[in-house]
């Protein structure tokens, strides 16, 4: 694995990046664009898997790094909720459902394996 000098190096951030634009693009029309609460709470939730992800990294403890994962992979499992809410009130299409449900399940496993990989190694 490349060393990580910045949270920007990390993978599981990168593909959380990307998802949270995929969110921000979805709900700028239709439905979703509509319901400001559920628009609110999907792409706070989408936010929180980054910045959860950024401040176990600033963090600089191991321990509390893992932590961090830790909330934004819960973060990622609220997004996943608020998806099919979207999806069952209509404020999304199923195309859109599937790709963002896809892009967030992606997240979670990368950050569970990087969650792995630290508890694994030591230094």
């Amino acid at each position: 694995m490349t060393p990580i000098t910045r949270f920007q190096d990390i993978q599981a951030w990168q593909e959380a990046r990307t998802l949270v634009s995929q969110i921000y693009k979805a709900s700028q029309s239709g439905q979703l664009a509509r319901d400001f609460g559920l628009k609110d709470q999907i792409q706070r939730s989408g936010v929180s898997i980054m910045a959860n992800i950024a401040e176990g990294f600033g963090r600089r403890g191991r321990q509390e790094f893992v932590h961090f994962l830790k909330i934004a992979r819960g973060s990622c499992s609220e997004v996943q909720s608020h998806l099919y809410v979207a999806l069952d009130n209509g404020s999304i299409d199923e195309l859109t459902f599937q790709d963002l449900q896809a892009r967030s399940e992606t997240v979670g496993r990368k950050i569970s394996a990087f969650i792995a990989h630290l508890k694994r190694t030591t230094s």
